[in-house]
Formats: structure tokens, C-alpha cells, sequence
């Protein structure tokens, strides 16, 4: 795969690992009155966490080399590896605000044309879509669990962070994306702040999603995360 798309999937295996880890506790979730009711997704829970942390430490370590040499086999294969572990952990635990947001991003509007994919059509791709958001939101959870994000950041970061406030994450992710060459912030992907209560409505549409978040979302709050999320640096 040419490197911008190499880009895009492994931001969106990272972000799979990152939500499911950073998501609502299965034991701090309503009980249903029976398995039968039970969400697709059920919140982070001790075994999906042993999957997403390992996720996290192979995108921190390997990505950034898959994107930059396609022959480097030990990179790519461990990247696909990731992939399929993720899908383990956040078929479990669930993803939250950054994959709601993506969805009115890559679907209400079709003007971006992304290098390294053909150019058939326009369109954005997921993970690129997923990302641009991701730092935002993970700014505003972070009062709700901030040992999680903290160890979110260590792993990607591959080393011990003694002193972690609710930047540390946004700033790990945000230099992943840069090293990774991805758009800087939703404006590349052509929206406007006069399009934040379009996203807003088409991300509120994804309650299967949000119910996973550490806290309550808002149409408020998602205003606020997309317009943050508008330029990233």
C-alpha cells in the first residue's frame, strides 16, 4: 500500500485501541434486566484492555516506520497484527467520540482528495477522518480517568511519563500525526466552522458510539471538540 494509506489505517487501529481503552467501564454501566439487552459494545473491561494496550504499544513502536518504508516487513506485519488484536478490544469495550465525529466527516461532504489513493473520487479516508478529532476529545475526557489517558500516552510514547496533565495525550497523538503525514485538522478535509452543526448533528446520530464515552457528550461539547479540532498545529 502506498504510505498515505498505510497512514490512514494504522491512525485508525491506533484510535480503535486508544477509544476501547479510554471508554466507560463495563461495571460502570447500567445493568440490564437481560442479556438480551445488553449494547454491542460493552465498555472497557479487563480483558479488551490487554489487547488495546498491546495495540497501542505496536503503534507507537511501528507505525511511523510502516508509513515511511513499505519494504520494512517486520513494521507492516506487526501493523497488520495490530489491526486484527484491535479488532478484538474494541469489539468488546466499544469506541467512543472520535469514530462518532468521523462519520458525518467523511460522509457529508466529498471534496478532499487524498495522495497516495487513487483518483477515481473524491473522498476522506477513515482513519483520517477518525484522527483529526482524536486529540480534542481526549482533552476533554480526561477528567474522567486520568491514569487511562496517562498510560495511553506512555504506550504510544514507549517511555515512562512521571508528569501527565490532560495535554500529554493530545501531544503524543498530535506529533504521531505529523510524523505520519496526515491533514492537520478537520479545515484540511474541507469543512468550515459554519459545518460544525452539521458534524454535530450527523456525530449525535451515533449514540451506539457515545454511550461508551468516560462522560456524558453534549451537542455542546462536540461543537467545542470539532471546532478545536478545525487546525491541530
Amino acid at each position: 500500500m502506498p504510505s498515505a494509506v498505510t497512514s490512514s489505517t494504522g491512525l485508525d487501529v491506533v484510535c480503535h485501541a486508544a477509544e476501547s481503552y479510554i471508554s466507560k467501564p463495563y461495571d460502570q454501566r447500567p445493568k440490564p434486566k437481560s442479556p438480551d439487552d445488553r449494547p454491542p459494545y460493552q465498555g472497557a473491561n479487563p480483558v479488551a484492555d490487554i489487547w488495546s494496550a498491546k495495540v497501542l504499544e505496536f503503534g507507537g513502536k511501528y507505525l511511523r516506520r510502516a508509513v515511511e518504508n513499505g519494504e520494512d516487513v517486520e513494521a507492516r506485519g506487526t501493523m497488520m497484527l495490530g489491526a486484527s488484536l484491535a479488532g478484538v478490544g474494541f469489539g468488546s469495550a466499544g469506541v467512543h467520540i472520535p469514530h462518532s465525529c468521523a462519520y458525518p466527516i467523511a460522509g457529508l461532504k466529498h471534496e478532499y482528495e487524498p495522495p497516495g489513493y487513487p483518483k477515481d473520487h473524491p473522498f476522506v479516508p477513515l482513519g483520517w477522518s477518525v484522527i483529526v478529532t482524536a486529540s480534542a476529545a481526549f482533552r476533554f475526557t480526561y477528567d474522567t480517568m486520568p491514569e487511562r489517558h496517562r498510560e495511553v500516552a506512555e504506550l504510544l510514547a514507549g517511555e515512562r511519563i512521571e508528569k501527565a496533565d490532560e495535554n500529554t495525550l493530545p501531544e503524543v497523538l498530535i506529533q504521531l500525526m505529523k510524523d505520519v503525514k496526515v491533514p492537520r485538522g478537520v479545515r484540511e478535509l474541507g469543512y468550515s466552522e459554519d459545518g460544525i452543526p452539521e458534524l454535530v448533528e450527523g456525530a449525535m446520530k451515533q449514540q451506539r458510539l457515545l454511550v461508551g464515552a468516560p462522560k456524558e457528550v453534549t451537542e455542546d461539547h462536540l461543537a467545542n471538540i470539532l471546532h478545536e479540532s478545525m487546525e491541530n498545529w
